[in-house]
């Protein structure tokens, strides 16, 4: 099989000659992460860390790392009622994001060029976007946004209606990645990490606008993966995502404290990516307690419906020699 082959099986829960692997990691520092529009050289950097990477590992699915120009720019600062919120954003801002977004993946597009493989771009949900406008130079990156839960008590609705709009130009931009760049599909990050929205929260305001971009996404591709974020610790209850309609549910086993087995079921059934925990052994351990770690993942969750990976993006400093490793080990795996 060649690697879209593979993948395109793996989605289908159709048996494949050995367990797709699919691990990725951001090509520039963390001060670089959504500064690309202040700062063109980010961006280039962003762009040419996929070659050296792809010298080293040629990858089951290609995923265009956007370092630099994940989140859709919001203007926050002076937000102070609910009805502020209508004002974050700036068309003319949001028209260069949607540029310099469509520009990159087409060179990284570019840098694949003969890889027979799945090319995923990264997008945030509206929520994502929203709060990391509100998060952006606090100490710790994703800590509480006070105004977020203010705002969702006082006027939940008004808050919806802004996801809802917000949204409407991160549909745009897949269908444009998809249709005119010549991405098979999107990689769809959302979060609820600790439970920061109320369940209740969650399913009537915040999952509506979410649910939308797999829909739309779903017209024009049927290989869509939700990537539900988890990190060092910071799990989500994974039950607020089974209604929504993916080809596959990125989910981190580790944060969570389940199992690929478990999850797999929850989704009924469908195909699941995960398993290693992001700065663990696939990190930091020796190509045989990498190895022994890949059997175990798959004696517990077999080779159907799977795809190996971990929570979240592996430490930029990795040797992409490992995923290599885990390969190996997912064909000595099958050949057993």
């Amino acid at each position: 099989m060649t690697n879209r082959e593979r993948v395109l099986k793996a989605l289908r829960c159709e048996p494949v000659d050995r367990v797709p692997v699919a691990f990725f990691h951001h090509f520039t520092e963390f001060e670089d992460w959504n500064n690309g529009l202040d700062n063109p050289d980010a961006i280039r950097r962003n762009i040419e860390g996929h070659k050296p990477a792809l010298e080293v590992f040629v990858p089951d699915v290609i995923k265009v790392m956007n370092d630099t120009l994940m989140m859709m720019p919001l203007d926050v600062k002076n937000v102070e009622k609910v009805s502020d919120l209508y004002h974050v954003r700036d068309p003319k801002i949001v028209e260069q994001y949607a540029e310099a977004q469509i520009d990159l993946t087409k060179k990284v597009i570019d840098i694949y060029k003969g890889v027979d493989a799945p090319i995923y771009v990264t997008s945030f949900s509206a929520t994502w976007v929203l709060r990391n406008a509100f998060t952006t130079g606090l100490p710790v990156y994703g800590a509480q946004e006070p105004l977020m839960h203010r705002f969702l008590k006082e006027d939940p609705e008004t808050v919806s209606e802004v996801l809802e709009i917000l949204t409407d130009d991160i549909v745009e931009l897949n269908r444009i990645l998809m249709t005119e760049c010549g991405a098979d599909g999107i990689y769809f990050s959302v979060n609820n990490q600790g439970g920061f929205f109320p369940e209740e929260i969650h399913r009537k305001y915040i999952a509506p606008s979410e649910k939308r971009v797999l829909e739309e996404a779903n017209k024009i591709r049927d290989v869509n993966i939700l990537h539900i974020c988890g990190y060092h610790g910071h799990g989500n209850d994974l039950k607020l995502y089974t209604d929504y309609d993916a080809a596959a549910y990125s989910v981190a086993v580790n944060a969570e404290g389940t199992t690929m087995g478990e999850a797999r079921k929850l989704f009924g059934g469908k195909c699941v990516i995960g398993g290693f925990a992001q700065d663990g052994v696939i990190y930091k351990g020796s190509k045989e307690e990498l190895k022994k770690k890949t059997r175990e993942i798959l004696d517990e969750c077999g080779q159907v419906g799977v795809i190996i990976g971990d929570d979240c993006t592996v430490p930029n400093d990795i040797d992409d020699d490992r995923f290599n490793w885990v390969r190996e080990a997912c064909e000595e795996y099958a050949a057993k």
